[in-house]
């Protein structure tokens, strides 16, 4: 890791430190990159699945909880 760089980023605010951190795991994310599941995790993502599948009714729309989420903690573009 370049140190110059690092402490270029340590001397920004906070919010802007947190702006960049999204900003780079976008670019991750946009390569493809999936961090591995632990079993938990993915039996926790099984077991919601099958309840989905059980009651397609009891899911929430990403609207709505979009929505939920803005409202609680502001709008971030």
């Amino acid at each position: 890791m370049n140190t110059a760089l690092l402490e270029a980023v340590k001397s920004l605010p906070l919010p802007d430190r947190i702006e960049l951190v999204d900003a780079v795991w976008e670019t991750i994310a946009a390569e493809g990159y999936e961090p591995p599941l632990s079993e938990s995790q993915a039996a926790e993502l099984q077991r919601r699945l099958e309840e989905h599948r059980r009651d397609p009714a009891s899911g929430i729309p990403w609207e709505t909880v979009k929505a939920e989420l803005q409202e609680k903690y502001g709008r971030r573009e």
